[in-house]
């Protein structure tokens, strides 16, 4: 038998499943999830000394454990040890914190893992066969069915995870601030959220990075457009 004969449909689709899965989890597990300097260079300092000048404005503050100037979204993680961008959750999955540089990458993660439990879920009802007494069912089928209801239980997980981040994507939020908002201070003084500039420049700005514009220029944009809208 020829070597290619072996490459059925499913043995390519489990193969690539799996060199996708373990591939991406490697770049989660190491990937920088977009650290705040400790050590700010020449250029953060100027902008450190620049942001001090209008403490009105940019409301930052400075981290009690690292003590660093946390940019806005930025937090503390205690696992980690360090302070991440645009901070998300941190994963115990994967033992890294969701950040700015690699929550597109863990919202495709999720998207992999759903279609491949949706595609495991129709393959195990497309096993069942229900015409059968209930014994010989039992005993044929028992183990298939017990398969498929724990699938189904794994792509309603996933499929809630994925469901939650396209939201929190689409609005220009995270994990941490949806659930933390009267906690925070650049949003706790403001009705809606700062950074929402609508879901197409949102999704835009995830996935492409673009439009390219800080956190804090966003924040000051939006108090100038609430100034103005306020004088008239």
């Amino acid at each position: 038998m020829a070597p290619w004969a072996l490459l059925s449909h499913g043995v390519l689709v489990r193969t690539g499943h799996t060199v996708l899965t373990w591939g991406i989890t490697l770049v989660l597990f190491l990937h920088d999830t977009g650290y705040v300097n400790v050590q700010p260079q020449p250029q953060e300092e100027a902008k450190e000394e620049q942001t001090a000048m209008v403490p009105q404005a940019i409301p930052l503050r400075r981290c009690r454990f690292c003590m660093v100037l946390q940019p806005l979204r930025a937090r503390h993680c205690r696992e980690c040890r360090r302070c991440v961008r645009r901070y998300d959750h941190h994963c115990p999955w994967m033992e890294n914190c969701v950040g700015e540089r690699n929550h597109p990458l863990f919202v495709a993660y999720l998207a992999l893992q759903l279609v491949v439990l949706l595609w495991g879920l129709y393959l195990a009802w497309s096993g069942l066969h229900f015409f059968q007494p209930w014994g010989l069912w039992l005993r044929s089928s028992g183990l298939l069915f017990a398969t498929f209801l724990l699938l189904s239980l794994f792509s309603l997980v996933a499929g809630l995870l994925l469901a939650s981040h396209l939201y929190l994507v689409a609005s220009n939020t995270t994990t941490w601030e949806f659930m933390s908002s009267h906690r925070i201070a650049y949003l706790r003084q403001r009705p809606g959220n700062p950074f929402d500039r609508g879901l197409t420049r949102n999704v835009a700005h995830f996935f492409c990075g673009w439009p390219s514009e800080s956190w804090e220029t966003l924040w000051v944009e939006e108090e100038e457009e609430e100034g103005r809208n306020q004088a008239v």
